[in-house]
């Protein structure tokens, strides 16, 4: 198990040094920060000034390196714009996008695994089919759409919840609950077709031939050998939980790191902006290394190559 995981984390961070050079060599490709905050009348000695000053004009390689030592010493670089460190902006704004995204999580799992479960074990019922067009329909609805509906209906005309900011528990809802259900269908249809596989195995009969309760057999033995490509996709999940939390923090006014990304690229912060999708990165590559030590603990048999 302890050289599984050391492989995997030498593997992550492979991952997130190719992430780094990957960002800092589209950012550097596709925007000029001088030409984005100088004024339209700057002249061409202006445009040099600035660019000697930011350290833009040394060889792109020596860039990338000071990068990295920058990194390495806590330094993501500080915003043009704003004119504070970018960590501590995005420190500021991260437990805003945590608790959105822990909340969408939770939600997600809430609605499908216990679906994904009943549809598997009522296979072709009424539940089994509602679920299954439910799910075909939610994976098809729009986020932002999706958003947009939650607020007219329990914002506006029911006058149930809080429609934007961040403040209380009820500010929550209605993002966690339009960020989960877009994320939902694809845990409900992994969990049935998972289910669906175990339950025909013949350790599941065993199990009930021995008189083991319907709840045991389902919960304990058939569940956990259908979690493996559930425990999987949630690790995968994370990206498209990081870019629903971009269109939901927007939709719905949430302060968090993603309605700051997009601000920064609205007005061309390049630190900010460099800082924020190394951070959402590196979030990824360790969502999915938990992912998969998760999922080697579950079956033992994933460790072996």
């Amino acid at each position: 198990m302890r050289t599984y995981i050391l492989r995997r984390m030498l593997q992550a961070g492979l991952v997130g040094l190719a992430v780094s050079f990957i960002t800092f060599i589209f950012l550097h490709l596709a925007t000029d920060p001088a030409l984005l905050l100088l004024p339209p009348e700057a002249t061409k000695e202006d445009i040099a000034v600035f660019r000697k000053a930011m350290g833009l004009d040394k060889p792109l390689y020596v860039q990338y390196l000071q990068f990295l030592l920058n990194i390495a010493r806590g330094d993501l670089g500080t915003s043009y714009v704003i004119k504070k460190p970018a960590a501590a902006l995005i420190a500021e704004r991260m437990p805003a996008t945590i608790q959105l995204a822990v909340a969408g999580m939770a939600v997600t799992l809430a609605i499908g695994i216990p679906l994904g479960v009943i549809s598997a074990v009522k296979r072709y019922s009424w539940i089994d089919n509602v679920a299954t067009i439910g799910g075909v329909v939610g994976q098809a609805m729009p986020l932002f759409w999706l958003g947009l509906m939650l607020i007219i209906i329990f914002g506006v005309k029911l006058r149930l919840l809080p429609i934007s900011g961040r403040g209380t528990w009820l500010h929550l809802v209605l993002p966690a609950v339009s960020l989960g259900s877009y994320l939902a269908p694809v845990t409900l249809r992994l969990t049935r077709s998972g289910m669906l596989d175990v339950l025909t195995q013949d350790y599941i009969r065993t199990a009930r031939a021995k008189g083991l309760s319907e709840r045991i057999v389902l919960y304990k033995h058939a569940l956990r050998n259908a979690a493996i490509p559930v425990v999987t996709i949630i690790g995968l999940q994370m990206g498209g939980l990081l870019n629903g939390a971009i269109v939901t923090e927007t939709v719905f006014a949430w302060p968090g790191v993603a309605s700051l990304t997009i601000r920064a690229i609205r007005v061309g912060d390049y630190p900010l902006v460099q800082a924020s999708v190394l951070i959402f990165a590196w979030i990824i590559v360790l969502a999915n290394l938990l992912a998969d030590v998760a999922v080697a603990y579950i079956d033992p048999r994933i460790r072996y190559d």
